[in-house]
């Protein structure tokens, strides 16, 4: 996270700063009633969820106009919610006009993009499309994710929302509640595509045991690249890198967090601070990748870099089994063909 603040966070400031605000912004407290989940009649009456606030929607019919953060439809999207998303808002096309990686499978030439970076949400157009629910990740205690805090009440009042608590909890769970929101919102996880989605992530997360177990002491550090800092990721804040630990990768814990346990601050100078083996880079837009750090001789010298022993993080994955499935995969690729460094 960059001295932007958590009021005013950028994307690179809230996700970017070593990710670990990425997912790690989520505060234990956005825990809420992880155990609830939405009901609605076969016959298309009342329909009721339960979100990670505690908040209950309760709404005469299952809503049909849903309106999401980009990531957070394009999960629901993998679950088999379709039709049903009319906008998005968020990351979701590329200065190129191709889709945005956060977009994943969403099909954003129909979608109404109501806002495209942080800070844009366009109330007109959000009204125009008549939202019947709004779905959202929520990385701060009660905050959804890329709703400006200046109009959240305007907002609010078009729409009941859902937020999906997204970290300080181990992968699986953020997945389970949005497979419950797309299943209230009638899908079928009972379906061909998402049960073998659930069978590959579940064989991944075995091979990403497997490969931990099989290279005992191999460092992993989660890292996010910014011109004037390198970010080292704690991985007690964000959900996947929990889950990873839980799954016996041995990933470095910074010393000297900031004050929220999110990341440490490094400078250029002192970015070789943590000897790690493998390094996971942040891999999103607006972080600087392998690519753009030839100018950094501290970058060139750390002992993963010149080994080739780098791969892609990404620190907002979607939370679907095809989503995560994939990054599970590549984690446990690179843990079987690294090796130790020292």
């Amino acid at each position: 996270m960059s001295n932007t603040g958590v009021r005013h966070l950028t994307r690179r400031a809230f996700l970017g700063a070593g990710g670990a605000v990425a997912l790690g912004a989520l505060i234990s407290a956005c825990g809420g009633d992880g155990g609830a989940d939405g009901t609605a009649s076969p016959g298309g009456g009342a329909w009721t969820f339960t979100d990670d606030r505690g908040t209950k929607v309760d709404l005469a019919k299952r809503p049909q106009r849903v309106v999401g953060y980009v990531a957070t439809a394009a999960a629901l999207y993998d679950f088999g919610i379709d039709e049903q998303l009319v906008g998005v808002f968020g990351p979701t096309k590329l200065k190129d006009g191709s889709p945005d990686p956060q977009a994943g499978n969403l099909p954003v030439d129909r979608l109404e993009i109501i806002g495209n970076a942080f800070g844009e949400f366009n109330i007109e157009k959000y009204a125009a499309l008549r939202p019947e629910l709004l779905a959202d990740n929520m990385f701060l205690p009660g905050e959804l994710f890329y709703v400006p805090a200046e109009s959240k009440d305007k907002i609010y009042a078009l729409a009941p929302s859902v937020a999906i608590s997204a970290g300080s909890v181990a992968l699986p769970k953020p997945i389970e509640r949005t497979a419950a929101l797309a299943a209230a919102l009638g899908a079928d996880l009972k379906s061909a595509k998402v049960t073998a989605a659930k069978a590959r992530f579940e064989k991944a997360a075995e091979a990403v045991r497997a490969a931990a177990k099989a290279k005992p002491g191999l460092k992993v550090l989660a890292a996010s690249a910014s011109p004037d800092l390198f970010y080292a990721s704690s991985p007690n804040m964000n959900t996947d890198l929990i889950y990873y630990k839980e799954l016996g990768v041995d990933l470095i814990v910074p010393d000297k967090l900031d004050k929220n346990g999110y990341f440490e601050n490094l400078s250029w100078e002192n970015a070789d601070k943590y000897k790690a083996d493998l390094i996971m880079l942040d891999s999103r837009t607006q972080a600087l990748q392998p690519k753009d750090l030839g100018s950094k001789p501290s970058w060139k010298d750390l002992p993963a870099v010149k080994a080739g022993q780098v791969i892609a993080w990404q620190p907002e994955p979607r939370f679907s089994y095809e989503g995560c499935a994939p990054l599970l995969e590549a984690v446990a690729t690179a843990l079987n063909s690294a090796k130790k460094t020292g």
